[in-house]
């Protein structure tokens, strides 16, 4: 059974919606009034306002002096993690750790060969959303589990899986991010045939909002829509004040510019569509906004052969002004996504020196105090997310986070105890897992595992 079209649904339906290809274009050009041209095509002259401001205003309660500090009440709590559990690195778990990164405990056991990944937490700090790919098909769905482990479900995709149409070929369901009210999920879903000429790149690939337990799903952008195989889109991250998101906009070998990627910012409602870094920045995975509004923060990933160094943490206003960097360039270490704590004066990060897995850190808002939290390279931790659940709470199960229907999964192994801690540089990385179904190739650059969901 496929559900399509885009009309609005009635209060307490539980259908699904689709905007029709139709009406695609038709929002297009309303997507794209706010940047010139069509994406790929803006040139760096129209990717700023005409007349840029400082930085936003913080929120009355942000600390002064402290970049991104909107409560300075607010809770520091567990920090949520993508671990790798063998050491081929063919199977991933999420993995809760402490704010000083101790106390590493598995919250998913996935089938062997499967790849948990991209966690977010809720706003409430008592559940995990993530996404699962399959290692037969190489698709990944939406899952979630509470902060303790307990309870993991699969939201219900949008697409049956006895269905054989064109807009349900191939789809592929990943990246999820809360609201900051909890009452939606974002993430990017691509389906559509596949180009076999170039390294089967998909169709199409678009943001979704939808609710936690899978329904009342709108489409959000349409920047595939008439420009098909021309790049993917992912890794969305809410405004704190939930009226707009950022996204990482990658192109393909046939897209304007080729095998390139930037952030992108969109209003909640679908409008507003505007590039926020240019594409020799190469920006890209999920980018961080600051809890009061004024910062995001994202990662660079330069061309080159997998695991090159170069890449670097960034800040920028949401207007697209005052690009700053946090870490030293030119860089010699790899770096892997980075995200704000609740109270804004620390972030968490993955980093990598040549030759090693990738370990969790931390820093100031201004990029000093660099802090390493863990010792397990050979998880190849990466893409956390600092949430407010507090340790002792996130033990206890959980009966009432969102769920959708239960969804079976093969039982594998837990995640294996941290190793004695050693600073000496791991073996040589191993092949990364397989290429999932519809994924252009990962051709650049740092963590490898970090840019490998486009």
């Amino acid at each position: 059974m496929t559900r399509i079209t885009g009309t609005q649904q009635p209060p307490g339906s539980k259908a699904r919606t689709r905007a029709t290809a139709g009406a695609g274009l038709l929002l297009l050009g309303t997507l794209l009034t706010g940047c010139g041209a069509e994406p790929g095509d803006i040139p760096l002259s129209e990717i700023r306002p005409e007349s840029p401001t400082a930085a936003p205003d913080p929120s009355p309660s942000a600390s002064p002096g402290v970049i991104g500090a909107a409560n300075s009440d607010a809770h520091n709590g567990l920090i949520v993690s993508r671990a790798y559990t063998d050491a081929t690195r063919t199977t991933s778990a999420i993995v809760t750790l402490g704010p000083d990164g101790a106390d590493q405990h598995p919250v998913t056991q996935p089938p062997e060969r499967a790849l948990d990944d991209r966690p977010d937490w809720s706003p409430d700090g008592r559940a995990i959303a993530f996404d699962r790919t399959d290692p037969q098909s190489g698709t990944a769905r939406l899952w979630t589990v509470s902060a303790g482990g307990d309870n993991p479900h699969q939201i219900s995709q949008l697409c049956d899986t006895s269905s054989a149409t064109t807009d349900c070929a191939n789809e592929d369901e990943r990246a999820p991010a809360f609201s900051p009210d909890g009452k939606q999920l974002a993430f990017s879903r691509s389906w559509g045939a596949l180009d076999a000429a170039h390294n089967n790149q998909v169709q199409y690939s678009d943001l979704y909002l939808m609710s936690p337990d899978g329904t009342s799903v709108q489409r959000l952008t349409f920047l595939t829509n008439d420009k098909p195989y021309s790049g993917a889109v992912s890794n969305p991250s809410w405004s704190p004040d939930g009226k707009q998101l950022t996204f990482e906009y990658r192109t393909s070998a046939t897209g304007q510019p080729a095998n390139s990627r930037a952030v992108y910012v969109v209003g909640a409602d679908g409008t507003g569509l505007r590039q926020l870094t240019p594409w020799e920045l190469r920006a890209g995975d999920r980018a961080s906004w600051s809890p009061d509004g004024t910062q995001i923060l994202f990662t660079t990933y330069p061309a080159g052969p997998d695991n090159a160094p170069g890449g670097g943490i960034y800040t920028v206003h949401p207007d697209g002004t005052a690009v700053g960097a946090l870490t030293p360039a030119p860089s010699d270490v790899f770096y892997g996504s980075a995200a704000y704590a609740p109270d804004g004066k620390s972030i968490v990060f993955a980093q990598a020196p040549a030759g090693s897995g990738a370990d969790l850190y931390s820093m100031r808002p201004d990029g000093t105090g660099v802090t390493r939290l863990t010792n397990t390279a050979d998880k190849w931790l990466g893409r956390p997310a600092w949430g407010t659940a507090a340790p002792a709470a996130a033990q206890a199960p959980q009966s009432d986070a969102p769920t959708a229907a239960p969804s079976a999964a093969a039982p594998s192994a837990p995640v294996p105890s941290a190793p004695a801690p050693s600073d000496a540089p791991s073996a040589p990385a191993a092949e990364t897992p397989a290429q999932a179904q519809g994924q252009p190739k990962t051709d650049d650059t740092q963590l490898p595992d970090e840019d490998d969901d486009n």
